[in-house]
């Protein structure tokens, strides 16, 4: 099965137990994290992930959702984007 590479941002005021809230959830989907990048400026949290979703067990539109869905539970914001989608926004 070929790679889905997929972006996921998180951004929001530093808390505790953040990066392991979300990489749990990912790990329960069967979502592989490839690459994780992440700072905290200011007292904010910053995190860039890039994914594999291709054996997970939602769709991407599912995956997207209950991702949003966590960050308003943890107070942070969540994006789920196909890396495609991601390159094209970086270039305009």
């Amino acid at each position: 099965m070929a790679a889905e590479k997929s972006i996921i941002t998180v951004v929001g005021k530093d808390q505790f137990g953040i990066i392991a809230r979300v990489t749990m959830f990912l790990y329960e989907k069967n979502v592989n994290v490839e690459d994780i990048s992440q700072t905290i400026v200011g007292g904010f949290f910053n995190m860039m992930m890039i994914v594999d979703t291709s054996t997970s067990t939602l769709s991407f539109l599912d995956l997207s959702v209950q991702l949003e869905e966590l960050g308003k539970k943890i107070g942070v914001i969540i994006k789920l984007q196909r890396e495609d989608i991601f390159k094209s926004m970086q270039r305009i």
